[in-house]
């Protein structure tokens, strides 16, 4: 092995991320096959990619790591004849697959045969989607035909200063070029597309890889992951409603040791989305985020009390992975309706179709937590109990209703004067808009105490551990 090779940044990445002295490579005598355009007169080791495995915390997985140091890292045919062979191995042993992403793109001398290659590794993604956990994490250069193998993933990491992904360069987009708008950036990928999960320094981000590695059941049949829980199982929570507007913090709350590792962070703020652990097990969590708070509890975001459709679009994608791999959904709500803009409404219909979508084909434990206001059919696509939420919730002082009192009493008492709106309004308020109007219908399962909901979150999920729920027999549905 050249010293080269040793001292390569791919390698650095690869030992960095696993367990000390756990990588074992695979292919690491592999080159270039192609001869054409004197190819063969060039060094190409192991063709620019290092395959092999290792542990994360004791946790085995499969990883490929592109080598910029070899010819760019560009995609050759061997170079992805290695990367469809990892996966293979890994959907055998039902093992999560980290592809290590810098390469400047499609081999040129190789032509076709690299193209085919890449088209492979497609393949090969697309039918461990839903089998096995796929995490990426972008370096260096992930551009044109490579930035599909980190929109395949399930978890896309970037790091921030050099990272670049693009399916066409900033400069080659009408109109734009780098200086006006970096659409190639982490910033860009994170807060404006939605494509990544994570982003930060080489160091955080491989940090993070590994904390969500240790979240993550190996595969579909292993179901969610358990740890030992450190936490106080009757923890009151007795600062949760005051957290109520920031669903990070509400979740925080409620988890084990209050440790949260959202996704997409930067991306649909008015939702969070990440894993907790409780009781020492994953749940992936759901919740509305009126307004988020920094450490110092000023408010740094405002979205209000709606669902975006980036928001929806973000909790869509994260409930099906949830439902993939077995592992339990919680929902805070809080939500009046959608958000009112014409960029927002562009795509609010098939971006809030999905969630619906998403919250009612998964056939894991389902629990909905009303903290605060559910309003219309923004609540109802909430995991709401007639979508199928097996356990819901809620605080005393939640209202649950179409719409605030007063302004369906205005709509209904139109053309009366305001003593008589307001008088309906006291009476729409007590009839239809209190959690115990809900909860005598059934709709609503108990009325909870806030700084109880960790306990009674606990004992849903330990009781519907063993939930077992059959959907209409389909190829898949199409929405």
């Amino acid at each position: 092995m050249s010293d080269k090779a040793v001292s390569s940044a791919a390698r650095q990445r690869i030992t960095a991320l696993l367990d000390e002295n756990s990588f074992v490579e695979i292919g690491g005598q592999i080159t270039a096959r192609s001869t054409d355009f004197n190819l063969q007169e060039q060094e190409t080791p192991s063709d620019g990619v290092i395959t092999g495995y290792g542990v994360i915390d004791g946790n085995p997985v499969y990883v490929y790591s592109q080598d910029v140091s070899v010819l760019n890292g560009t995609i050759g045919e061997m170079h992805g004849r290695k990367i469809v062979r990892l996966y293979q191995s890994a959907m055998k042993l039902g093992v999560p697959v980290i592809g290590l992403l810098d390469c400047a793109g499609i081999r040129l001398q190789e032509s076709t045969d690299a193209l085919n290659a890449l088209g492979e590794i497609y393949k090969s993604q697309a039918m461990a989607s839903g089998v096995i956990p796929q995490i990426t994490a972008v370096f260096g250069n992930c551009g044109g035909g490579l930035a599909m193998v980190a929109g395949m993933s399930d978890f896309t990491f970037m790091e921030e200063t050099k990272g670049r992904l693009f399916v066409n360069a900033p400069n080659a987009i009408d109109g734009n070029e780098i200086s006006r708008c970096d659409t190639s950036s982490a910033a860009y990928q994170s807060q404006e597309t939605g494509l990544v999960d994570v982003k930060g320094t080489q160091e955080e981000i491989l940090e993070k890889m590994r904390d969500l590695i240790g979240m993550l059941p190996p595969n579909y049949e292993d179901g969610p992951d358990y740890g030992e829980c450190t936490d106080d199982l009757n923890r009151v929570c007795g600062d949760i409603e005051s957290c109520a507007e920031d669903g990070v913090l509400a979740i925080s709350r409620i988890a084990d040791d209050q440790l949260f590792l959202e996704i997409k962070a930067d991306y649909g703020k008015d939702m969070a989305a990440g894993f907790i652990r409780l009781n020492g097990a994953t749940v992936g969590a759901v919740a509305n985020c009126c307004k988020r708070y920094d450490a110092d509890g000023n408010p740094v975001e405002n979205s209000g009390n709606v669902i975006s459709s980036r928001g929806a679009k973000k909790a869509a994608r994260f409930v099906r992975f949830c439902d993939a791999y077995g592992i339990p959904v919680l929902t805070l709500t809080n939500v009046r309706g959608y958000k009112s803009t014409k960029c927002a409404e562009n795509n609010m219909a098939e971006a809030v179709s999905s969630l619906t979508y998403a919250f009612a084909q998964a056939t894991v434990p389902k629990v909905n937590v009303i903290i605060k206001e559910a309003y219309g059919s923004a609540y109802a696509v909430m995991n709401s109990k007639a979508l199928g939420a097996d356990m819901v919730y809620a605080w005393p002082d939640a209202k649950v209703g179409m719409m605030d009192a007063g302004t369906a009493a205005k709509i209904m008492y139109e053309k009366d004067g305001i003593d008589v709106i307001n008088e309906k309004a006291r009476q729409y308020e007590k009839l239809q808009n209190n959690v115990l109007s809900a909860a005598r219908r059934g709709y609503v399962d108990a009325v909870i105490a806030p700084e109880d909901t960790r306990k009674y979150v606990i004992a849903a999920f330990e009781m519907l551990f063993t939930k077992r729920e059959d959907t209409p027999r389909k190829k898949h549905g199409t929405i």
